[in-house]
């Protein structure tokens, strides 16, 4: 059985084509189509259910120590009402997943993704044993939504009768009982909502209401590989660290001993042997997961990008192959089809 999202009977109602995702149940993509919900966050903006993604809260005396030996990134750095992005690794430096992680006033939250919740939260009931004043489990009355693209924010603005003038990127702002977030997974604008459940059906109509196009997983998914960022499972899994991923900027060694430091040091200091490209591909054919970059790394995800109309993809090579215009040949189903090696955002706003 699959999960559902408490907008699951939305979905249905508005004709989604419901999948599989995750242990969950979730829209890939509506009557109107990948390609106009594509264009709708290019131009405009798009409304997603992401009610699927793990929350999970970290409260008590010892909440920031805890982070800061689970987590990459330094969050001593972060203000009240701040979020950064970050890595938890296993000893070896692999991603158990990558998450934001958010200073609330009253404790600390952790995004995760939607297929790695339980380990998450079982690897880090592992990791709190040796802390005495901590609780780390789900927060279970309230889901997500995003909102994205270059009018989102105006949007939000309006639908909510909020002022998000002064909420910079990475900060987060209570309204009602709401919290708003300018983070998210597209190359655009936006933003992000943390919404009591039952809520929730209110405040996603009142967006589609105004006009909002929703969006299904189709569209997250060409948006994201054209912004050059990585889902867990296909960039990211338990052999794969957030420096070869090009996430170096995420991990701070200076901040002290962490889960997975000694082996990112030791990577650091040596090289990556494999990093993380983008591939912008020859003719028609679309790179998949899996498919060989002939004799140097396999790609970890392809499509056909709506914006630059050509087939790009994001894959593994190794590391004397990542150079920038670097000419590489994908294995396509049987056929060979020349690439060039390009940066990995695609799609800059």
């Amino acid at each position: 059985m699959h999960k559902k999202t408490t907008l699951y009977a939305q979905h249905q109602k508005l004709g989604a084509k419901m999948v599989p995702f995750a242990g969950w149940e979730m829209p890939v993509s509506y009557p109107a189509g990948i390609l106009a919900e594509h264009t709708a966050v290019r131009t405009s903006a798009g409304l997603f259910d992401v009610g699927h993604m793990g929350l999970i809260k970290i409260e008590g005396e010892d909440s920031l120590p805890f982070l800061q030996k689970v987590a990459t990134n330094d969050a001593s750095k972060l203000e009240a009402n701040e979020c950064q992005y970050a890595v938890l690794c296993n000893e070896a430096g692999g991603a158990i997943d990558d998450v934001l992680v958010y200073r609330l006033p009253m404790f600390y939250l952790i995004v995760c993704n939607a297929s790695n919740m339980d380990k998450v939260i079982a690897w880090l009931k592992k990791q709190s044993q040796s802390f005495h004043s901590l609780a780390a489990g789900p927060y279970e009355n309230y889901c997500m939504l995003s909102i994205q693209g270059p009018k989102a924010v105006g949007i939000v603005e309006k639908v909510l009768t909020v002022s998000l003038a002064d909420l910079r990127h990475n900060h987060t702002l209570w309204w009602r009982d709401i919290i708003l977030s300018r983070t998210g997974y597209t190359g655009e604008d936006g933003i992000e909502m943390i919404v009591a459940k039952k809520e929730v059906v209110k405040v996603w109509q009142s967006f589609l209401s105004a006009g909002v196009q929703p969006c299904g997983l189709g569209a997250r998914d060409t948006l994201r590989l054209e912004a050059g960022l990585p889902l867990y499972g296909h960039e990211y899994d338990e052999q794969t660290s957030p420096l070869e991923v090009g996430y170096g900027w995420a991990v701070k060694f200076d901040k002290g001993d962490f889960v997975g430091r000694e082996a990112l040091l030791k990577q650091n200091e040596n090289g990556v042997v494999k990093k993380l490209a983008g591939l912008e591909i020859e003719g028609r054919a679309i790179a998949r997961q899996g498919d060989e970059v002939l004799g140097i790394g396999k790609v970890t995800s392809g499509t056909y990008s709506p914006t630059l109309k050509r087939p790009i993809a994001m894959a593994f090579i190794t590391s004397d192959h990542a150079q920038l215009g670097n000419q590489v040949l994908v294995k396509i189903r049987e056929n060979l089809a020349p690439a060039q090696v390009v940066a990995k955002s695609f799609y800059k706003r």
